[in-house]
């Protein structure tokens, strides 16, 4: 099969460098489907903060701040499942371009919301575009990066992913007193979607999807902007013989018989491996990390918005170097054991994070009833009456049981850890607290062990981010056959953000049933499952193409284990960069 414009003359002839650095610029481009990604995850969790102080009703429900962050995710779930449809039907650039215009339009309608109602439609919008996107990208950048360079292409889109949720926090804390904070935090969101766009009007379709598609003169027309002399004759060879083994075999080029691939031993094991670790991906707590951490933060004894936003920052900073790391390493360490060591590092962190606030809960300080009260007929918390004996109390007199009885903690002026005042939780009675010169403690309790949580964070991003942050949607942008890519890619991104919206939906509750110890170790048993599964189910595909991937998958197919991936040896080992059969 010969490429079209062989002679020196043809406009799209590039040379080697100026193809690999196209097909950077490429990633790039889609990787801006990644910042909106990260963005939307970064900015809830501080406009949540100003969210419940100008909406009354939100500030006194977490079941209500719940649907508000999981809204986007609960219309992410939705994006997704269709996304694998409408990729394979339209195509990785149409997919892309509508991602963008629902997620501007979710955006601007956010910026204006009069109430919490609009203000969720706005979010199921957003979360429509995301999840979309949240497939597509990783899938487009996948099929037009060659084997060796794959997985550092596709960090690269977590890489953004982490860069949009580091600078979320850095606008969030930039807006903080400006009128209308929120409301521009959640807004400016559209711009990038809109750049996007326009970028990519002008950027090819997926050489692969074109294939697919029988469209061969395009797909050649783009594989030659994409690859260096040579190198686009071997992947259009590629891939046409693949799109014509399909196609001999009776697949449809506008679908893929999703009954073929629960009945296909390989194809359902590549879909256990791509659907489990999307899964586990969420349940370690990864964005229960990004949409509350200034919550977290203020549970670890944080009062101030602007602390725990600016310490939000600094802690999604340490998200975006372990993704760095992880550029660098996943094509070098490989998926699975980047995998497997990132779990081992996110357990060791959740447990810290337990810990942390385990010790924050028993040192919590003591409620006092001085005379250096205000009027307490006006302030004082009904469950803590001033001339109360403390045997009759619902709750223990501390601060812990302060916020329990719904009211709020005024610290003492000078040493927070001393006793304080328990007040009823209106606006009167924090403006009186902080005309003393006080702190207004509602989400947790001074600590002395608040940095003990800051450091579990920083250790569970750093761990996180370089292996369990990329290698999920790395390991499902290569384990399927060409013709079921779109619609395997699709419900695993489904399941990841149907568990991403399970996690999201019931974090806060957990932690008014549990306590927020007993929820992050919770999260450190999933932690272990988690690490269980990547060990039994998860191949090492580090360097493969396309097409050996799928021949690991039908070599290991007619083994009767339960856990085909257990043992280290492979059909295919890596030797540098050869692969040996």
């Amino acid at each position: 099969m010969e490429f079209a414009g062989e002679d020196d003359t043809t406009p799209l002839r590039r040379t080697p460098s100026a193809s690999k650095y196209f097909v950077f610029l490429l990633a790039l481009a889609a990787g801006i489907g990644g910042f909106l990604f990260g963005y939307d995850t970064g900015v809830i969790s501080g406009a949540l903060l100003f969210i419940r102080d100008d909406f009354d009703s939100v500030k006194k429900s977490s079941f209500l701040q719940e649907a508000i962050v999981s809204m986007a995710i609960a219309g992410a779930v939705v994006g997704a499942a269709v996304g694998g449809l409408l990729n394979d039907r339209l195509g990785r650039k149409f997919c892309i371009l509508a991602s963008d215009i629902v997620f501007a339009m979710g955006a601007l309608l956010m910026a204006a919301a009069p109430g919490p109602t609009i203000l969720i439609c706005g979010r199921f919008l957003v979360g429509l575009g995301v999840g979309v996107a949240s497939m597509t990208v990783p899938l487009y950048i996948a099929e037009v990066s060659p084997p060796e360079k794959r997985g550092s292409l596709v960090t690269l889109n977590v890489l953004m992913i982490t860069t949009g949720q580091f600078l979320s926090y850095v606008i969030n804390f930039g807006f903080t007193k400006v009128p209308g904070n929120w409301r521009w935090m959640l807004g400016v969101a559209a711009l990038p979607a809109i750049l996007q766009a326009v970028l990519f009007c002008f950027l090819p379709e997926s050489p692969r999807w074109l294939v697919r598609q029988k469209r061969f003169d395009e797909a050649v027309s783009v594989l030659e902007r994409l690859y260096p002399t040579g190198e686009g004759t071997a992947a259009y060879d590629e891939v046409a013989a693949a799109a014509s083994e399909w196609q001999e075999e009776g697949t449809q080029v506008q679908g893929t018989n999703f009954r073929d691939i629960l009945a296909t031993k390989e194809k359902r094991m590549a879909l256990t491996a791509g659907v489990g670790i999307q899964v586990f991906q969420q349940l370690v707590g990864i964005n229960t990390v990004m949409y509350y951490s200034p919550s977290i933060i203020e549970l670890a004894g944080y009062a101030s918005h602007e602390t725990a936003l600016l310490l939000s920052a600094g802690v999604a900073a340490m998200n975006a170097v372990g993704t760095v790391v992880g550029i660098f390493l996943i094509d070098r360490c490989g998926r699975r054991r980047l995998a497997i060591l990132s779990l081992v590092g996110v357990f060791t962190a959740l447990c810290l994070l337990s810990a942390a606030f385990r010790l924050t809960s028993t040192s919590s300080p003591d409620i006092t009833w001085t005379t250096s009260q205000p009027d307490k007929t006006d302030f004082t918390c009904p469950a803590f009456p001033y001339s109360g004996n403390s045997s009759t109390f619902q709750f223990p007199a501390t601060c812990t049981g302060c916020l329990q009885a719904n009211c709020g903690f005024c610290a003492a002026a000078h040493d927070e850890m001393q006793p304080g005042s328990c007040f009823v939780y209106t606006d009167n009675a924090e403006h009186v607290c902080q005309d003393l010169v006080r702190s207004w403690f509602t989400r947790g309790c001074p600590s002395n062990y608040g940095w003990l949580a800051l450091l579990g964070l920083v250790l569970y991003l750093l761990t996180f981010a370089p292996g369990m942050g990329p290698v999920p949607w790395t390991i499902n942008s290569e384990i399927y056959a060409l013709q079921d890519r779109g619609v395997c890619g699709g419900i695993a991104a489904t399941a990841n953000w149907f568990s991403n919206f399970l996690v999201a939906q019931t974090f806060l509750s957990l932690t008014d049933a549990l306590g927020t110890s007993f929820t992050f170790l919770l999260f450190a048993g999933l932690t272990v499952l988690a690490l269980v599964f990547v060990l039994c189910y998860v191949p090492e595909t580090k360097g493969l193409s396309f097409e050996e991937v799928e021949a690991l998958f039908k070599s290991r197919a007619s083994s009767p284990s339960w856990t085909p991936f257990l043992r280290a040896d492979s059909k295919y080992t890596v030797v540098g960069d050869e692969h040996q059969n």
